[in-house]
């Protein structure tokens, strides 16, 4: 990433983004939780791209070199703690849940980010409980830095409905199979079918976000029909595709 710009107190405050908006590359000496609470949101950093819908939050650890970018119409919501506050012990971007009282707190945490009274510093005590009780969710695309293994993934990232084996996409790319099930493992910490099926759910994330239909979006991400994607989103998400929007 370059024209890098630092901005050392990460903001805590509500934002609206139009669809497809940008916040380009920056970072902050801070820590910073940025939840969507509508549309869909995509942090990328150089090590990968982690993506967030409605019912999730990104945690972004201080040093951060970090870009936004909205799916659909984005309810950005961003709470700021200083380095040496780190609830979750993380030193990396995070996916985290985010049931329905650490979204209240979040909304209410940001409705007046100049308000330091004790009511907002006994919510914020809160909301870091909640914080800290939040599951984490493995909803992020790895960047690949091996050539080989960069290829494959562009040609998918292309055609998410590409139904070619790993073998396939060797052979297009000219690579061995075993090579890139090993690059995968090695690189990501997943297999092949599991980076796919991440790349998938990113990509239906974004056709939800523009109200494409979910038959559309079952056969435009890959999925042999409507409920093989119903089923695979239900138990990623927690609901089912259809009422995605309605949630916010």
């Amino acid at each position: 990433m370059s024209n890098i710009r630092h901005t050392p107190t990460a903001p805590t405050r509500a934002k609206v983004l139009s669809a497809g908006e940008r916040i380009d590359a920056h970072r902050h000496d801070d820590h910073q939780i940025v939840y969507a609470g509508s549309g869909v949101l995509a942090v990328t950093t150089d090590a990968g791209t982690w993506f967030a819908p409605g019912n999730r939050a990104i945690w972004v650890p201080a040093g951060t070199t970090h870009a936004h970018r909205a799916h659909g119409h984005l309810d950005l919501y961003l709470v700021g703690l200083p380095s040496d506050d780190n609830p979750l012990g993380l030193d990396a971007p995070t996916v985290l849940a985010v049931g329905p009282l650490l979204r209240e707190l979040i909304l209410a945490y940001t409705r007046d980010p100049d308000d330091d009274g004790p009511e907002r510093r006994r919510l914020l005590a809160v909301l870091r409980d909640q914080l800290r009780a939040s599951p984490q969710q493995p909803l992020r695309l790895p960047t690949a830095t091996d050539p080989r293994l960069a290829a494959v993934c562009a040609l998918v990232h292309a055609d998410p409905a590409d139904p070619r084996t790993l073998a396939a996409l060797g052979a297009a790319t000219g690579v061995g199979e075993r090579t890139l099930s090993r690059l995968f493992r090695h690189e990501f910490g997943m297999t092949f079918p599991q980076w796919r099926t991440q790349s998938r759910l990113y990509h239906a994330l974004r056709l939800l976000a523009e109200d494409t239909p979910v038959t559309t979006v079952a056969h435009r991400c890959g999925w042999s029909s409507a409920s093989a994607f119903i089923d695979v989103f239900r138990r990623s998400f927690g609901y089912t595709p259809g009422t995605h929007n309605r949630r916010a």
